[in-house]
C-alpha cells in the first residue's frame, strides 16, 4: 500500500491528472453503476444514475448501468456483469442483499466498490477481513446514534431531557443506544417513555412530558409522529425542543412539521467549494439534488481522482482511495484504513419553512 503523504501529494496534482483522464481514460476507465432500474426502489436508482451521469459526462468516463434487484442471491450475477463489462470500479449498491454476494467476485477481479447506502457494519468488517475492496460513502450503523448523542451532550447540557421512542425495533434500538451513550458520559435523561406510533394526536404523551418539566426531547420515531407531537406541544403551550434522526427525511404530511424541529441527517445539496457551479449544472439538466444524486456524483469524481493517482503512481485504485482527501460535491471525503469515512457525514439540521437546512458549522 502506498504511503499517505504520497497520496496527498498526488491528489494535489489532480487537475493535471484530470487532463490525463480526458484521453486514454475514456477507453480504459469504466465505472459500473449498480442501482435498481425497476420496482419500488427505481426512483432511488434514477437518482444514482442522474448524479453519476452528470459527473461522468464532464470527465469523459464510460458508465455501465447494471440493474440491482435487491433480491437475495442476486449479487453474484451483478458482479459477473461488472467483470464482463471490464469495469475498473463500481458505485451504487443500495441493498445489502446485492452487495454481500457480489464481494467475492469483485475481490477476485480487484474491482473497488463504493456503496452509497448499505449501513451494515458486519458486512464491512467481513469485507476487510477477506481483503475485499469495499468502501462506504455513507454512514455506518453506529454513527447516527453517535451524532445524536453528541448533539444532546453539547447543546442540551443542563436541560431536562426526555427520550421518547415509538416501540418499533428501530426506534427502540436507536433510543437505547443514545441512552447508553449519554449515561456513560454523565447525562441521565430526566424522562424516558414509549408512545404508540401513527396516532392522530399525542396529547396524553405531551401532557406527561409537560408534567415532568421536560424542555428538550429526542424522539425515536417517524417524521409523522414528530410532527404530531410538535403540534400538540404547541397547542398545550409547551415550549419543547424536538430532535429526530434520519427518519425525519420523509414527506411533510399529513401534519406539517413545525419550524425549529431538529434532525440529524445527511446533507443532500452540493457543498463548497464547487456548490454554485454544480447547482447550475443540476438546474440546467433539470435534476433535483435529492437522495443519492450528490453522493453518486461524488462517488464518480472520487474514483476519477483515485484512478488518476493510481495510473500516475502504478498502484491499485483501492490503495489510492485510502488516506486521500478528495474534494467532492459532498465536501471533503477521506476513507480510513477500515474503508469507512473518517468523518461522520451526519449533520445537525433544522426545519425552516419547507425544508431542512444545516445548522451553521460553528455550532456543530
Amino acid at each position: 500500500m502506498m504511503q499517505k503523504p504520497l497520496l496527498k501529494l498526488a491528489l494535489a496534482t489532480s487537475l493535471l491528472l484530470g487532463a490525463y483522464l480526458g484521453a486514454p481514460s475514456a477507453a480504459e476507465f469504466k465505472i459500473a453503476v449498480v442501482a435498481p432500474q425497476n420496482g419500488p426502489f427505481a426512483v432511488l436508482g434514477d437518482q444514482v444514475r442522474q448524479g453519476a451521469t452528470l459527473a461522468a459526462g464532464k470527465l469523459s468516463i464510460a458508465l455501465i448501468e447494471i440493474d440491482e434487484s435487491c433480491s437475495e442471491g442476486s449479487g453474484k450475477a451483478i458482479a459477473d456483469a461488472i467483470s464482463a463489462a471490464g469495469a475498473t470500479a463500481a458505485i451504487g449498491f443500495l441493498c445489502s442483499e446485492s452487495l454481500k454476494d457480489a464481494l467475492p467476485t469483485l475481490r477476485q477481479a480487484n474491482v473497488p466498490a463504493l456503496t452509497l447506502s448499505v449501513r451494515w457494519k458486519g458486512l464491512m468488517e467481513d469485507a476487510i477481513k477477506e481483503g475485499s475492496p469495499l468502501f462506504r460513502l455513507a454512514p455506518n450503523a453506529d454513527q447516527e446514534a453517535a451524532k445524536l448523542s453528541d448533539v444532546i451532550l453539547r447543546d442540551w447540557a443542563g436541560s431536562a431531557v426526555a427520550l421518547l421512542e415509538d416501540g418499533t425495533i428501530r426506534g427502540r434500538e436507536l433510543t437505547e443506544a443514545i441512552r447508553t451513550s449519554l449515561e456513560e458520559r454523565g447525562l441521565k435523561p430526566a424522562f424516558v417513555d414509549t408512545f404508540r406510533p401513527g396516532q392522530e394526536q399525542q396529547l396524553t404523551l405531551v401532557r406527561r412530558v409537560k408534567a415532568a418539566g421536560i424542555t428538550h426531547a429526542f424522539i425515536g420515531g417517524d417524521r409523522g409522529d414528530v410532527a404530531v407531537i410538535a403540534r400538540d406541544a404547541k397547542s398545550e403551550g409547551l415550549s419543547l425542543t424536538l430532535l429526530g434522526g434520519e427518519a425525519m427525511r420523509a414527506a411533510d404530511e399529513p401534519v406539517p412539521l413545525e419550524d425549529g424541529v431538529l434532525a440529524v441527517g445527511l446533507i443532500e445539496t452540493p457543498q463548497e467549494p464547487a456548490a454554485a457551479a454544480l447547482v447550475a449544472e443540476l438546474t440546467e439538466a433539470k435534476i433535483t439534488p435529492e437522495g443519492y444524486v450528490v453522493p453518486a456524483h461524488s462517488a464518480v469524481t472520487i474514483l476519477a481522482d483515485a484512478w488518476g493517482i493510481s495510473s500516475a503512481m502504478g498502484t491499485p485504485v483501492a490503495d489510492a482511495l485510502i488516506g486521500t482527501t478528495f474534494e467532492t460535491a459532498l465536501g471533503p471525503v477521506t476513507f480510513g484504513e477500515d474503508h469507512e469515512l473518517t468523518e461522520s457525514p451526519y449533520r445537525l439540521l433544522e426545519w425552516q419553512g419547507d425544508r431542512f437546512v444545516p445548522v451553521p458549522e460553528k455550532t456543530q
